[in-house]
């Protein structure tokens, strides 16, 4: 039942904003979070606050991350590896080059 509930309150009728109440909307939907416009009883489109459009991108990058490092774990076999030291002779880099930098803290 509550979905019911949640469904009715997040639709609201394109003729909303024929009438001239889309500031209105706008508002409502920062204040409470997505809504779905409806035309001729069918979902048009969803509206979503800008902070919330960016949280659904950063999940849907997390997501898409977490995939390829998943893919890459699963052909992960420690042969195909090389150091630090020899990736730096391969590309012609050498400690000297490094020691101007910062260290790099990762997550």
């Amino acid at each position: 039942m509550a979905s019911v509930v949640s469904a009715i309150q997040n639709t609201i009728s394109i003729s909303l904003f024929n009438r001239g109440l889309a500031g209105k909307i706008f508002a409502e939907v920062k204040r409470t979070g997505a809504k779905v416009v409806m035309k001729n009883n069918s979902p048009e489109v969803v509206l979503l606050s800008p902070e919330e459009y960016v949280c659904l991108m950063d999940e849907v990058n997390d997501a898409r991350l977490l995939t390829l490092a998943a893919e890459r774990m699963n052909h992960y076999t420690s042969d195909s590896t090389i150091s630090m030291e020899e990736m730096n002779r391969r590309l012609g880099i050498s400690d000297a080059d490094l020691t101007d930098f910062e260290e790099v803290e990762f997550e």
